[in-house]
């Protein structure tokens, strides 16, 4: 995925072979160990062409080659969900310094005085969108609360099948923008178009959203997994959250879904709970305007817009420059 991203933006762009070890099986690790070696004979060929001053690691198992290849180069790892996981706890012992979205990350490695708070770093154009903007561009009726429900770019199955069972009920409470994946969008699609004429205006439904700032902008209400992005994507529009940790990988989620709902600026839904609670929850907060205005100032107290001026700035001191 990030290949074509990178290519598709006019930026070169080097693969490195690299595979995971943990948890693969006594089978396929002695396969994965050498491909992890030829990832490293080809970063190291990569570092004496391109010369570089400083590395940039940002986790994932596809930056151990590097990292191992680069060892006596500066080093800048960013830690983006709250609790690390095993690449980036690896990556740290090669990092001179690390940057976290929040500083409860802190606990999670040794050396503190290595680690900087940085926030989570965001796209410029997404505060291109106002909610004026956004409301426009999406055809809403201004004066009536905005509900956006999203799994990510995959979709979240159990979230979609919960909103399609109390749809009609979600639907009298809010308008919907429902960004849905991919993988459910032919149920989806079927299910809007059965719906009563008077209820079709108020449902925003699509399979992928490329300007999702519009739809953070335009929402008073968000219905999510608890990705790394909301950390940073939420508080940056004061977006109150219903998080619904993803329950089948390991903990990372519910810990970032427990830093927001600790400082009140989201609620925690179980996965299994989605049938039975989703409208109750919704209900709730969708009738209690004082109660998301309190999570409103809670997730901009969280909001840190210049993260990624923070990062770039570690980068340029390492690389012998001046900060921004």
């Amino acid at each position: 995925m990030e290949e074509e991203l990178v290519n598709r933006a006019g930026i070169s762009y080097r693969a490195i072979p690299a595979a995971g070890v943990h948890g693969v099986g006594l089978r396929a690790l002695p396969g994965n160990i050498a491909k992890l070696m030829r990832g490293v004979l080809s970063s190291r060929r990569i570092l004496r062409e391109f010369k570089p001053d400083v590395l940039f690691f940002t986790g994932g198992f596809v930056a151990a080659p590097m990292a191992l290849a680069g060892a006596n180069i500066p080093t800048v790892l960013y830690v983006p969900d709250i609790e690390p996981g095993l690449a980036l706890k690896f990556l740290s012992r090669f990092a001179d310094v690390i940057t976290v979205t929040a500083s409860d990350s802190k606990k999670y490695f040794q050396r503190p005085e290595r680690i900087i708070p940085s926030g989570y770093p965001l796209r410029a154009d997404l505060s291109n969108w106002s909610r004026e903007k956004a409301v426009s561009h999406f055809g809403l009726d201004a004066a009536t609360p905005t509900l956006l429900i999203t799994g990510g770019s995959k979709g979240a199955r159990s979230i979609n099948n919960a909103v399609l069972k109390h749809l009609t009920q979600l639907l009298g409470l809010a308008q919907i923008i429902h960004i849905t994946g991919s993988l459910d969008w032919s149920v989806v699609e079927k299910a809007a178009q059965e719906l009563p004429a008077e209820l079709k205006s108020r449902y925003h439904a699509m399979p992928y959203l490329h300007e999702m700032g519009a739809a953070l902008a335009a929402a008073d209400l968000v219905v999510s997994r608890a990705g790394a992005s909301t950390l940073g994507e939420y508080p940056l529009f004061e977006l109150p959250a219903v998080l619904v940790p993803y329950p089948y990988a390991w903990r990372y989620q519910k810990v970032n879904a427990d830093f927001l709902a600790e400082r009140n600026a989201a609620i925690i839904l179980q996965d299994e709970l989605l049938n039975d609670k989703l409208l109750s929850v919704l209900n709730d907060l969708l009738q209690n305007r004082n109660k998301l205005e309190a999570m409103r100032a809670a997730m901009k107290k969280i909001s840190h817009p210049n993260a990624a001026n923070v990062i770039a700035s570690q980068l340029l001191v390492l690389a012998g420059g001046q900060p921004l």
